[in-house]
């Protein structure tokens, strides 16, 4: 990205926490509406990647899949830039109606090693964080370094308005020794699980095709003792929709790999029941960065 179009994307950001608290909802579904009618790049992944997850779905039904999941991305991002400006409270006490499994992080630091929930990109992670802060405390979280630095800095800001604290994803250790600290404290961990593409990635089987899931969640439970949650999250017609799973168990490294597939058979069986709501417009499977490899080759070759 040039730094023309970085720039360009932070102020786009910007006028996005500044004005959308003016537009209306509305807006932004006839947004997601033409971005689904023109099928750029990232629209056309999105339905490949809905073609997986729902197999038996026709052309017309992976038309109106697409269209709903860009409206549901579309909500999530209407929400984030008005979530600042928003009643906390009343967000967390519209989640309580709904909320289901709060037992299972209520026993899990009961046995005071903390917990760490994974979350996949579904719903909105942030109106969960909302919730979380409000029943456990402040929690920690990681995110990654965005370009320019002044957008990433709207991002931290942005969370860190709402309570969380915030780690940036470096590739260092001292990331995971924080993430350690916080769970001998006996706090909460949260962490977007779903996809991971680096060297550190762990292989997995998902919806029948192989990809990569971080294998920190399950590290981190291993080391610590801690409890490994998997959390839903999707969205009601009018509201959020969270389920904290019971605990995968994992006490040590060795089953780091088990658990990540474990992790990863939670999150599929979510999604599945809801798909419009996973927020995935990037490659994904393996397979789609192979044939991205070998179309890149052939086209090489033929210079």
């Amino acid at each position: 990205m040039s730094g023309l179009s970085e720039r360009a994307t932070d102020l786009g950001y910007a006028a996005g926490w500044r004005l959308s608290r003016f537009v209306p909802a509305s807006a932004f579904s006839l947004g997601a509406d033409i971005a689904a009618r023109r099928g750029g790049a990232g629209v056309q992944q999105l339905r490949r990647n809905l073609a997986r997850v729902v197999p038996q779905a026709d052309d017309t039904e992976l038309d109106d899949l697409t269209r709903r999941s860009l409206r549901s991305y579309a909500r999530y991002w209407h929400e984030a830039f008005r979530l600042p400006s928003m009643d906390l409270k009343k967000v967390a006490d519209n989640v309580w109606q709904t909320i289901s499994g709060v037992e299972n992080l209520d026993a899990a630091l009961a046995e005071g090693n903390g917990a760490v929930l994974a979350l996949a990109h579904t719903g909105n992670w942030d109106i969960a964080g909302v919730w979380l802060n409000s029943h456990s405390g402040r929690f920690t979280t990681v995110v990654e370094r965005l370009k320019p630095e002044s957008l990433y800095r709207r991002f931290v800001a942005y969370r860190e308005s709402l309570g969380f604290e915030i780690v940036p994803l470096t590739g260092s250790s001292a990331a995971f020794r924080l993430l350690l600290q916080r769970l001998r404290e006996n706090k909460v961990v949260c962490l977007l699980s779903d996809r991971d593409l680096t060297p550190g990635g762990l292989e997995v089987s998902f919806f029948g095709e192989q990809t990569k899931m971080a294998p920190g969640p399950a590290r981190l439970a291993a080391t610590t003792g801690a409890a490994l949650i998997p959390v839903g999250c999707w969205y009601t017609e009018d509201g959020w929709q969270i389920r904290l799973h019971p605990r995968i168990r994992v006490t040590h490294r060795t089953e780091v790999p088990a658990a990540t597939q474990a992790l990863a058979d939670v999150f599929a069986g979510d999604i599945a029941a809801h798909p419009t709501d996973w927020h995935m417009l990037q490659k994904f499977w393996l397979s789609d960065f192979a044939e991205s490899e070998h179309a890149r080759l052939e086209e090489a070759e033929g210079a």
